[in-house]
């Protein structure tokens, strides 16, 4: 069964950003000048998402003088767990998480990293009875069947504990195949997101079990975008942490993670050269106040330009 696009009813023509594909999140060699967008939401989710840039990877500074990058097209849309790639035949592709409760993801495309087209909103769990929510979708190209997986997490309504990792496949992020348990490790999980080191494929996500509490990301490996997945090695990271994203940084690989519970609720990553050995950089990292699960990916020098060269005006009162 496939499931078509909802689209906006506004066509946004406003500057925007985005970008990341395999090998944004892989071990591929990068430019020296490459630079690093970090792009995420602030509360409440209804304003829009940010973005913010890096020269080092650790050190973000606000874009477009701190104000919404791109915002949502439609009432009562939100736009949370924002997830951007680089198509490798060219543009940007972006899925969000469109609605606290519900069936649907949303999604936008983009040729240059400034302009987006129309919003779309994807009702991808309307064939499965009793779904509450569809949370933070993201993406990965499948070179070998030449298609895009998308992935989310989703619980039926009658589960407090239920959410598992959904997937899809599409072509052209309009039709989509019919959603199927993607990764399912006997306990709640959310927030899932891939990296590609050559012949593995990692799976991040964040345990989610409630008794006992977890709350921490772990890592699953395998040999293909659809895995099958295996365990690595025990939590990375603390408890009352979520939204990780992995990016390559110098000879290691950096997950980024909201860690959301005060008094330290802030962004913090750690980093590994061997996924099975992690140490924090929270020394040597800074990223805007207030930011919230988002993802870090490798832009172009050029690209970087034209983000920064965007200023709105003052949104008005």
């Amino acid at each position: 069964m496939k499931f078509r696009a909802l689209m906006a009813t506004a066509l946004l023509c406003i500057c925007s950003g985005s970008g990341s594909f395999a090998q944004t999140k892989s071990d591929a060699s990068s430019d020296a000048k490459d630079q690093y967008l970090f792009v995420y939401f602030k509360e409440p989710g209804s304003q829009g998402i940010y973005y913010a840039l890096s020269q080092d990877g650790f050190h973000y500074e606000p874009l477009n003088d701190g104000q919404p990058w791109l915002k949502p097209s439609q009432p009562g849309e939100i736009m949370r767990d924002i997830f951007v790639t680089r198509d490798p035949a060219g543009g940007f592709h972006a899925v969000w998480t469109w609605g606290w409760r519900g069936n649907s993801f949303g999604t936008a495309d983009s040729p240059d990293l400034m302009q987006w087209g129309e919003q779309h909103e994807i009702p991808i769990m309307t064939t499965v009875p009793g779904i509450r929510n569809v949370w933070a979708p993201e993406t990965d190209w499948d070179a070998s069947k030449k298609l895009w997986v998308v992935f989310w997490s989703s619980s039926p309504s009658a589960e407090e504990q239920g959410n598992r990792i959904w997937f899809s496949e599409t072509k052209d992020f309009r039709d989509f195949s019919a959603p199927k348990i993607f990764f399912d490790p006997g306990y709640e999980v959310i927030d899932a997101t891939m990296y590609h080191a050559g012949a593995t494929e990692y799976l991040i996500y964040k345990d989610q079990t409630r008794d006992p509490q977890r709350y921490q990301e772990r890592v699953a490996k395998g040999p293909t975008v659809e895995g099958p997945w295996t365990p690595v090695g025990g939590p990375i990271n603390d408890s009352w942490s979520e939204g990780p994203s992995a990016i390559k940084i110098g000879d290691e690989v950096v997950v980024f993670y909201d860690h959301y519970r005060q008094p330290q609720a802030h962004f913090q990553g750690v980093a590994t050269k061997d996924w099975i050995h992690w140490h924090s950089v929270n020394d040597r990292m800074s990223l805007p106040q207030g930011s919230k699960h988002g993802a870090f990916l490798k832009i172009t020098a050029e690209e970087a330009a034209k983000l920064r060269a965007r200023h709105d005006p003052p949104a008005t009162q």
